[in-house]
């Protein structure tokens, strides 16, 4: 285990996992510029590094993230990149996979966050909003973007539309948290998560997030076509013979990542 800080963002590696903790606990963890750099840079540093597999992302002190530090805002310092987007993820999110670990409260650019993560674990009293409209602003962070996709259309409007919250439990049921945890345990559980998706093929895995990610865009009559350029070089690669061997040697792969 290792682990480096800047000031807002703390960095640490557990095995093949990066934690990305946003350390604002005083303001919820509100998104700063200075914590989108260091997060832009701690996002590369995943898709860079081939002994990393994947990513989680959490807060400080009980919060996940309440959104973007207004008080930055008033002095004209928004907590975007160009190109990356808010906390210089939500544009362009990481190539490897990536958990939200979500204690209390996510809200405004902090559900954004969430929300262009891959899975989301989730303490039971968590709290999930899109309130930029109580504040005369929009969730153009990929709020309005994505979150219609992944809810049904008349529970995404509704909170995009009054602003309020939902729990956890709620969004639990309606598949948008992949799992729930007592307070207190959403950062184990995202672990346990990632150990899991870090003992599969790194290749299978990144071409797989890639076709799932990508392919809602696809013409229809393009998919497979476009799939096969994805996976092809999976199914010929080292790691798929090994993957075959160890499952026959009735023994855990050794994977090259080739």
């Amino acid at each position: 285990m290792s682990g480096s800080d800047t000031t807002e963002l703390l960095v640490e590696t557990r095995g093949p996992v990066l934690i990305m903790q946003l350390n604002r606990p005083q303001a919820r963890n509100a998104a700063t510029l200075e914590m989108a750099e260091a997060m832009a840079s701690a996002l590369d540093a995943l898709d860079s590094r081939p002994d990393l597999r994947v990513g989680i992302i959490t807060g400080a002190g009980g919060s996940f993230c309440a959104g973007m530090d207004l008080k930055g805002f008033l002095q004209g310092k928004r907590p975007s990149l160009p190109g990356r987007g808010f906390c210089g993820l939500t544009m362009r999110p990481p190539a490897k996979p990536l958990i939200a670990a979500v204690e209390g409260y996510a809200l405004a650019g902090g559900f954004e966050v969430a929300l262009a993560c891959d899975l989301i674990v989730a303490a039971r009293n968590a709290q999930f909003g899109l309130p930029e409209v109580k504040r005369g602003l929009a969730a153009s962070a990929g709020g309005l973007l994505r979150l219609p996709k992944r809810l049904p259309y008349h529970v995404a409007l509704e909170c995009i539309l009054t602003g309020d919250m939902f729990g956890a439990e709620r969004f639990a049921q309606l598949g948008l948290v992949n799992r729930l945890t007592e307070p207190g345990g959403a950062l184990d559980a995202a672990l346990a998560l990632a150990q899991t998706i870090a003992a599969n093929g790194p290749l299978a895995v990144a071409a797989s997030k890639q076709v799932a990610s990508q392919s809602g865009e696809w013409p229809l009559a393009e998919m497979f076509e476009r799939q096969s350029a994805i996976t092809a070089p999976v199914f010929s690669s080292q790691d798929a013979r090994e993957g075959a061997a160890a499952f026959a040697e009735k023994r855990a792969p050794v994977w090259k990542g080739a």
